[in-house]
């Protein structure tokens, strides 16, 4: 019966956790989310810099690189903006 009990806490213990959890678990979700962001980010301008190698050395003509190059330059929008609403973003250097 002894055992049965411990069990029985351990799981509640355990399937509790995600309604004890406080701003420290926010924060590092949060830091989690931000760390991928970047990741995202530095694979996106290695896909652009690819991208103008490839127009550079004839793979891609003038009309399919721009329209590539659009695309990728929207997608690394998306994920500055969203780096920014995390508040990841590097402060502006002043003129």
């Amino acid at each position: 019966m002894l055992a049965i009990v411990a069990i029985l806490v351990v799981v509640v213990y355990t399937v509790g956790a995600p309604l004890r959890a406080g701003p420290a678990d926010e924060q590092s979700a949060e830091a989690a989310a931000l760390e991928q962001l970047e990741a995202e980010k530095a694979t996106k301008y290695r896909e652009i810099r690819d991208a103008e190698m490839d127009h550079r050395t004839g793979k891609l003509d003038e009309a399919d690189w721009r329209a590539v190059d659009r695309q990728l330059r929207a997608e690394a929008v998306v994920i500055l903006r969203e780096i920014d609403r995390l508040g990841g973003g590097e402060p502006a250097p002043d003129r």
